[in-house]
């Protein structure tokens, strides 16, 4: 499995994610510092306006901040180790929503893919009508202060969800080529969207 297909599970894994009584690996932080961490995957231009989904003292998922634009952030999740947190048009919220919800029933990422593109193609699943970006960004938990919520050394990703486009009619690659170009992953299918990930 390359780097680029790790990145984007991650991504959408993250927005399948309820805590429910799973095994904490840190407290629940407060929500100002929830929201913080949230922003760092928002452009800077969109981070005042933004929704943020985090999590309330019982690890259930709440809003923590209604946003004034498209925007919608996911927080860190305090279950898992290290940093990872997300930003995505409101466009591709069905499609998280309800992978979280098929998460919360037990299913495994196999399975909620399974679920949720037979879902789309049947088009029982909004998708996005339009092109629509997502914001990932990762940093280790030692670079991470979660008393101030001020990350250093962290790394940004980006995709734009393009639902069932295909490689001849974006003219894109479908195969990741390396120095940062952006490449189609997953043509032709509901989850086909371009990988735009920074060299190193």
């Amino acid at each position: 499995m390359t780097p680029f297909r790790i990145f984007f599970i991650s991504a959408l894994s993250f927005g399948c994610q309820f805590l429910h009584g799973q095994n904490m690996v840190g407290p629940i932080p407060p929500r100002d510092i929830q929201i913080k961490i949230a922003l760092y995957a928002a452009p800077a231009e969109q981070a005042e306006g933004a929704t943020v989904l985090g999590y309330d003292s019982d690890g259930q998922m709440i809003t923590l901040k209604e946003g004034t634009n498209d925007l919608v952030c996911l927080t860190d999740d305090p279950s898992r180790n290290n940093i990872h947190v997300a930003c995505y048009h409101k466009a591709l919220e069905p499609f998280m929503a309800r992978g979280r919800e098929l998460r919360a029933l037990g299913h495994s990422t196999e399975e909620i893919r399974k679920i949720r593109g037979e879902e789309a193609d049947a088009g029982r699943l909004k998708m996005p009508e339009h092109p629509s970006g997502l914001f990932v960004f990762d940093a280790d938990q030692v670079d991470v202060n979660m008393t101030t919520g001020e990350i250093k050394n962290g790394r940004s990703r980006a995709v734009v969800h393009t639902p069932y486009l295909t490689g001849e009619q974006s003219g894109l690659p479908t195969k990741p080529v390396g120095g940062g170009m952006p490449w189609l992953m997953d043509a032709g299918t509901h989850r086909a969207h371009i990988m735009i990930t920074p060299p190193k």
